[in-house]
């Protein structure tokens, strides 16, 4: 399609607007929405560790998960669930805050945690095992509460409560 030269003008200043600031013509519901939330419990020994979790339940969000995050509060994270049981892959790309990345089977156990994952980082992170969930948590805090592998984690979404 030809333009005139004035209507090239207001096309592309158009383009730049949704381009620049980010507009989107086509934006999903779901990309404004924020996810939801659930309460989620890791039984480590005696211990019961509880946590705030967004759950990222979807394609579209188990994509954007906390990419662009600054900051979490320590009893919060995030949780990825999704439809069967496989190996998983993580990566840290367009996050910048270090997180401890723990693998969980369909039953609700740890099967791995990759501790103290490096900011940006395109580096693949394996689960090693098959996980059916994904448990996102600030950097540090596996190994402060003594996280393991054959620990139990609950929540509403993981149907293990």
């Amino acid at each position: 399609m030809i333009f005139p030269p004035a209507a090239r003008s207001v096309v592309l200043s158009f383009l730049v607007l949704f381009v620049v600031i980010g507009i989107s013509p086509a934006k999903s519901q779901e990309d404004v929405a924020p996810l939801p939330t659930e309460t989620l419990i890791v039984r480590s020994g005696d211990n019961e560790h509880t946590f705030i979790v967004e759950v990222a339940s979807t394609d579209r969000q188990r994509a954007r998960g906390l990419m662009f995050r600054e900051e979490m509060a320590a009893d919060h994270g995030m949780l990825f669930v999704f439809e069967g049981e496989g190996e998983r892959f993580f990566w840290m790309k367009n996050t910048p805050l270090p997180l401890d990345i723990i693998y969980i089977d369909a039953k609700g156990w740890i099967v791995s945690i990759a501790a103290d994952t490096t900011p940006f980082s395109e580096d693949v992170i394996p689960s090693r095992e098959p996980a059916k969930y994904v448990l996102e948590l600030n950097a540090g805090l596996s190994a402060k509460l003594g996280f393991e592998p054959g620990d139990g984690v609950s929540s509403p979404s993981m149907m293990t409560e």
